[in-house]
């Protein structure tokens, strides 16, 4: 394998870890009403390829579910990543036979 594989590989598991911690933070600072994580920051590492394990995330511990701009944003923001991966793939050759 290549070597930047390794790198995404390491960058996706810390994204996905930093996307956990911000969340299970957030939902205890609500619940001891202490300073919230911002939701633009909450965003913000979603759309750093944190979404989907965010976005189970939340569902577990029930937080942020009823907000559209969570429970929409963040499939739509998987969605475009999936797309740009896609594009990328298709520019460097990926796909090519």
């Amino acid at each position: 394998m290549q070597w930047y594989f390794y790198i995404i590989i390491a960058y996706l598991i810390i994204a996905n870890i930093t996307a956990v911690v911000i969340t299970v933070h957030d939902k205890h600072a609500a619940r001891k009403n202490r300073r919230r994580v911002p939701e633009k920051t909450l965003l913000i590492t979603a759309a750093l390829s944190g979404c989907i394990v965010m976005y189970i995330t939340m569902h577990i511990i029930h937080h942020k579910t009823r907000k559209p701009k969570f429970m929409v944003g963040i499939p739509v923001i998987f969605i475009a990543e999936i797309l740009a991966a896609v594009g990328i793939c298709a520019l460097c050759g990926v796909f090519s036979a």
